[in-house]
């Protein structure tokens, strides 16, 4: 009898192992599918950073080093960066990109620029998809996160491989309030 017991609990068991298994495989791919819908922003962005930043260089030379870095940053190989690097240079990028776009307040004439005017405009389209992909992407991770690190599925978890997912976060620039002068 207590033979009976055992195997009805190992299969039991078993079976656990190959529903969880499965939600991991869900919810990884959720994931996957989520950072390519934002991944499609990003990339729209990586390719408009040329165009502002040749429109914003003759107007704005002693902002040399703000367009460096971002032409810096921009010269890495899209394509072959990992999820993190691209979360980590796009990170860098929204905050230096909010730096060109401040510019047209000290350049009248770059703010009068159709050109300039064309990719603003494209860039705070793109900037508000990547944010409304950034929370859907988030959304996901962290429910992938809560299944492979709550208490029993980490084991599993653990045993299969499936590690936590690293979320877009925000830098520590656009937390701060933004200063108004009167």
């Amino acid at each position: 009898m207590l033979i009976y017991v055992i195997i009805v609990v190992i299969v039991l068991i078993i079976i656990y192992a190959f529903i969880l298994y499965n939600k991991f495989i869900k919810l990884n791919n959720k994931v996957k599918e989520a950072f390519s819908i934002m991944d499609v922003y990003l990339k729209k962005r990586w390719d408009l950073i040329p165009n502002l930043v040749d429109t914003v260089k003759e107007y704005a030379k002693h902002e040399e080093n703000t367009l460096k870095n971002v032409i810096s940053l921009r010269n890495n190989v899209y394509d072959k960066m990992s999820i993190e690097e691209k979360l980590k240079v796009n990170e860098q990028l929204s905050h230096d990109i909010s730096k060109i776009m401040i510019l047209k307040e000290d350049y009248p004439n770059l703010k009068a620029n159709d050109n300039f005017k064309d990719l603003s405009k494209e860039l705070v389209k793109v900037e508000d998809d990547i944010a409304n992909s950034r929370k859907y992407y988030n959304g996901t991770v962290r429910i992938y996160n809560n299944k492979v690190e709550m208490f029993p599925n980490n084991i599993l978890a653990s045993i299969l491989g499936f590690k936590s997912k690293t979320m877009f976060a925000t830098n520590i620039n656009e937390r701060e309030n933004v200063k108004i002068e009167l």
